[in-house]
């Protein structure tokens, strides 16, 4: 396949084509969403009771050109003792023509629980929509419906979500963009691109094999209307509060390992590989993912370091 030729499958696999009223999964994919789930759940937010900053960078489908490239940085923190949090994240996604940018704002309140504390959150998010026709080879250069390039076309949404969590565990469901948004309308040839509500259901837990090595499986499930359930299945291992190394599967798409170190109580980096195993494997090596996570103003009485999550 040449450059352009690439394009154009990385479009139809982004937007599954311009027909009528076509929905697909559109957020961006991470495989260690557990370290920051406040991607998907503004619950998340505060929850670690220190400043966390966090970065990660994501390649996907290495070969493939055009292939999605996502970056995303977030911090979030406790406020009033403890009792909200607040976070903000910023992401670019890249795929083919498309080109994506969005800011989100998390709010958190805190209930605490007999041994457990239950987060109620919500999310201001908002995106800016990039489409460059000149990527693609248009067949048909007279066609209206590629004449013009869509310009930071804003769109601006709102989310909620619920995380229970203590020491050992996690519970989380949230809808991180409630309101659909339509992304692209043609009213030439009446096609659409329009983004679905997508429903997280998320949850883990860690066992204490012995004083020196944790295991921690979690799951998540992602669901939206017009596309397959997407379920992710990890397990990961803890030794010596220090090194971190683990598998993936997600559903009928891709198997994954992972491998991070506990730098110190305030670093936290952390590497992904997928291999695909869908149809995609015949046109990609793979995908690369690469986080880095920091926090400051440790308050040693509320906070279980390392925590696993």
């Amino acid at each position: 396949m040449n450059f352009k030729t690439n394009y154009i499958l990385i479009l139809i696999i982004a937007v599954l084509g311009f027909a009528n009223e076509i929905f697909a999964q559109q957020d961006a994919q991470y495989t260690q969403y557990m370290y920051n789930p406040m991607n998907v759940n503004p619950a998340y937010a505060g929850t670690r009771d220190v400043l966390s900053i966090f970065g990660m960078h994501r390649t996907q489908w290495v070969g493939l050109d055009g292939a999605p490239v996502t970056n995303t940085f977030s911090l979030h923190s406790p406020i009033k003792e403890g009792k909200y949090g607040i976070g903000i994240s910023v992401m670019s996604d890249k795929i083919g023509p498309i080109d994506e940018s969005s800011l989100s704002i998390d709010y958190a309140y805190k209930l605490n629980l007999s041994n457990s504390i239950l987060s109620f959150g919500l999310k201001g998010h908002f995106n800016l929509l990039n489409i460059d026709y000149s990527k693609l080879d248009i067949y048909d250069t007279s066609d209206n419906q590629f004449m013009n390039d869509v310009e930071n076309k804003f769109s601006p949404n709102i989310g909620a979500g619920l995380y229970w969590y203590s020491d050992q565990y996690y519970v989380g469901l949230s809808v991180p963009r409630i309101l659909e948004t339509k992304y692209y309308n043609n009213t030439n040839f009446s096609s659409t691109a329009r983004e679905r509500m997508h429903y997280y259901i998320m949850g883990g837990y860690v066992f204490d094999l012995n004083n020196n090595i944790k295991f921690k499986p979690a799951i998540l499930s992602k669901i939206v209307s017009g596309a397959p359930v997407q379920l992710d299945l990890t397990a990961n291992f803890m030794f010596y509060d220090k090194f971190i190394i683990g598998g993936a599967y997600r559903l009928d798409a891709a198997y994954s390992l992972m491998a991070g170190f506990q730098v110190s109580n305030k670093i936290l980096i952390g590497y992904a590989y997928d291999k695909e195993i869908s149809k995609l494997s015949n046109f990609n090596s793979g995908s690369h993912e690469i986080f880095l996570r920091f926090e400051l103003f440790e308050n040693s009485t509320n906070v279980f370091n390392p925590r696993f999550f």
